[in-house]
């Protein structure tokens, strides 16, 4: 196996065991993540093949051979805080799925992470009438109600929201899937909405939002991902300021410098630089240079995050 593999493989591995850490698969607008709590029971345990499952979803990385991975830091409105993670690339010509613009059913999930849902039936919801930029993901209802199953079939060929069935995936909350070429996050528990007080649920849980998707955007335009590359998943690392549900905690140095060491390793070479820049102006006590300067939108990022997380340190 590829050395660079390999290390994601050992690092993906590791994180899939934390509660810390969350992941999520699609892409901007439809995302399916998966959370799990430090004491939660699991169905199904297999760190070795990135997949782990639990009564409220589930998550398999299926194969590595062509992902490259890019770190990257984002800031936040709330001025103490910023954001983290790794994603989980392709190459353009390899990240597309069946990008379906209409229901259609897909058959039994014979992919199914735990074997009693192999049995059910799938079905592709064709989101990618709403934007182009979903191509990376199949997102999908799994369902083994029989009822909603017959309403589904009476709509097949039919754009999925034009075709009056929502009120109905709603009501029933069939598992979602988010399905991608290099895996698959599932979610069991309840469609946020009026049944959960218009809420996600705290676990996992899925986005759908027809406006972000109509952009056209295969992710969010601040993560700086190099061109010919589309981000198939996320793994988000524990984050130093804030908790799983997003409270504000004590500053973690421990979780900083276990992201630093991913960002060392696959962050973007004009965010590094510019960032390592800044830092060593401020540890020799001079002013950093305006950020506006900078022509590049990564530059001028790197170089408030170096700013920000000064304070920190």
């Amino acid at each position: 196996m590829n050395s660079n593999i390999q290390l994601l493989k050992e690092v993906l591995t590791n994180h899939i065991q934390l509660a810390t850490s969350g992941w999520s698969m699609g892409s901007f607008g439809v995302i399916a993540e998966f959370h799990q709590d430090a004491d939660e029971p699991l169905l199904s345990d297999k760190p070795a093949d990135c997949l782990r499952a639990t009564n409220r979803g589930a998550i398999h990385i299926e194969q590595f051979d062509d992902i490259q991975p890019v770190a990257y830091e984002i800031l936040s409105k709330n001025e103490n805080r910023w954001q983290h993670g790794l994603a989980l690339c392709l190459p353009d010509e390899k990240a597309r799925m069946g990008q379906r613009n209409v229901l259609t059913d897909l058959g039994p999930d014979e992919k199914a992470v735990l074997e009693d849902h192999r049995g059910w039936r799938l079905f592709d919801m064709g989101i990618n009438a709403l934007g182009s930029g979903c191509g990376q993901v199949d997102f999908c209802i799994r369902t083994d109600n029989e009822e909603l199953i017959n309403i589904l079939r009476d709509n097949l060929g039919k754009p999925i929201f034009e075709s009056g069935v929502m009120p109905e995936i709603l009501k029933a909350h069939p598992h979602r899937i988010a399905i991608t070429p290099i895996g698959r996050v599932e979610v069991f528990q309840k469609i946020g909405g009026p049944d959960t007080g218009d809420k996600s649920p705290e676990g996992p849980h899925t986005h759908l939002l027809p406006k972000l998707i109509q952009s056209g955007n295969s992710h969010n335009a601040n993560i700086a991902i190099p061109d010919g590359l589309i981000p198939c998943a996320y793994l988000h690392p524990e984050s130093p300021m804030v908790d799983n549900l997003g409270a504000d905690k004590p500053f973690d140095r421990g979780a900083y410098d276990a992201f630093q060491k991913l960002l060392d390793i696959w962050g973007t070479e004009p965010y590094m630089a510019t960032k390592t820049t800044v830092f060593a102006q401020l540890k020799n006590g001079l002013e950093p240079e305006d950020p506006k300067l900078y022509k590049s939108r990564v530059q001028r990022m790197a170089h408030r995050m170096a700013v920000r997380q000064a304070l920190f340190l």
